[in-house]
């Protein structure tokens, strides 16, 4: 007998398969229960009928547990009231893993509850369709920057510097010295552009960033070009075809997911339209300023609100360009002829979920960023590979970074970033 899984349903109508499953739910009227099936891929409902499967089948399926593992075995069948479209007439049930008293059942639950059982939580249809969000924005970027030319390259996760010069960094014996867990890859992603001229790499990064926000997570995963005989100009081109892509292979290959999420597709399908408007941090100020943001001073970075009325003014992704020098890493390009800001650029998503790409040109004089080295207060000795690219063969070049639970979280239209990742590891939580 055909052993198939349910997503593959619709290839299957009129014959009798296997499918290996767990019970979601279930439910019974008079002679028939019917039962929520789920294989990972998919839910759809297996249909049990007494006068054709005899007493002993029936009963079982009756008594089913939730998360109960299963072999069963039916014939598959359009299913119109579902969104599925499909369904299963069960001829036969066979027990493979019994489950007792599961924990999260159909009812509501408490969001610390459903944290400390997230290896159980992922079980559920929308966490499923999240991560299924998640898994299509990753293939879709492998897809973007093989076609556009690019090569991956793998920077390190321990590092014995800190590339956006802060404090908030994981600290572990390296043998007889200090290392870091990393916060980017930009540095060694430089280095890798001088060497192969497109790159990315994608990879997890930490921040130990004391932060309770929807938005912030304490591991999560990068995707970093670096792209060398570049200017800023033509890096925005590429942050907003990319993004643009993954907004595309969402809608052409998360129908199912998008669904479950009740994400609505004519918004998703806006974000897909192109040039991206863009906007300076002056004009920025400026617009915050005149619409009752008085807390926000030229100088300042902004914050979640700040982010949130300027992206909905454009109901797009929208550029924020050219930010003040002083709250910036000290890699970045000077601006030509001002001394405050630095050629640079976020971009910002709509619907309230801030900022999913920072990006820049980057700094190519070596005295200049040696000068900016110290006035950050950085060990000049734990940069001088990184000021090494910039004697041998400098050239102008510029990268950026995009969040993928963010991007996860926005594309998803889920409320909080924890959803987006399968452990997500959190301000003083690291369990399960």
């Amino acid at each position: 007998m055909k052993s198939i899984q349910i997503l593959d349903a619709k290839h299957h109508v009129g014959e009798t398969v296997q499918i290996g499953a767990w019970i979601a739910n279930k439910r019974s009227s008079g002679k028939i229960a019917f039962l929520q099936l789920r294989d990972g891929t998919a839910y759809f409902q297996g249909i049990v009928v007494k006068s054709e499967v005899g007493e002993d089948v029936f009963q079982l399926a009756k008594n089913l547990s939730q998360e109960t593992a299963v072999l069963i075995t039916g014939e598959i069948r359009e299913d119109s009231r579902s969104k599925f479209g499909y369904e299963i007439g069960i001829s036969g049930i066979e027990v493979v893993g019994e489950s007792h008293d599961y924990p999260i059942t159909p009812k509501e639950h408490g969001t610390d509850f459903l944290m400390d059982h997230r290896h159980l939580w992922l079980r559920s249809s929308k966490q499923h369709a999240i991560m299924q969000v998640r898994s299509e924005i990753i293939r879709a970027t492998y897809e973007f920057f093989n076609q556009n030319g690019f090569i991956k390259i793998d920077p390190p996760i321990l590092t014995g510097s800190a590339p956006e010069g802060t404090t908030d960094l994981f600290e572990t014996n390296y043998f007889d010295q200090k290392a870091y867990l990393s916060q980017s890859g930009q540095l060694y992603m430089e280095a890798a552009a001088m060497a192969f001229g497109k790159v990315f790499s994608f990879g997890p990064t930490f921040r130990a960033e004391k932060s309770k926000t929807r938005r912030h997570l304490i591991e999560f995963w990068m995707i970093e070009p670096e792209m060398a005989f570049m200017h800023q100009e033509e890096s925005l081109e590429v942050q907003e075809q990319y993004v643009a892509f993954l907004v595309q292979s969402v809608l052409d290959n998360c129908d199912y997911a998008l669904d479950v999420l009740g994400r609505d597709r004519e918004v998703l399908q806006k974000y897909t339209k192109l040039p991206f408007p863009r906007i300076s941090y002056d004009d920025a100020v400026e617009l915050l300023q005149k619409n009752g943001f008085d807390d926000i001073q030229w100088g300042d970075d902004f914050g979640s609100p700040h982010e949130t009325f300027i992206a909905n003014s454009f109901d797009q992704p929208v550029f924020i360009l050219n930010y003040p020098k002083a709250i910036k890493p000290f890699y970045m390009k000077p601006h030509p002829t001002r001394e405050d800001v630095v050629i640079c650029a976020d971009m910002i998503a709509p619907e309230g979920y801030g900022e999913i790409i920072g990006g820049s040109e980057r700094a190519i004089d070596h005295e200049y960023v040696l000068e900016q080295i110290k006035a950050h207060g950085l060990d000049e000795n734990e940069y001088s590979w990184y000021l090494d690219l910039r004697k041998y063969g400098s050239v102008p070049h510029t990268g950026f970074g995009l969040g993928l639970e963010r991007t996860v979280t926005w594309l998803s239209g889920i409320e909080h970033v924890r959803e987006s990742i399968p452990f997500p590891r959190l301000l003083n939580r690291i369990y399960p």
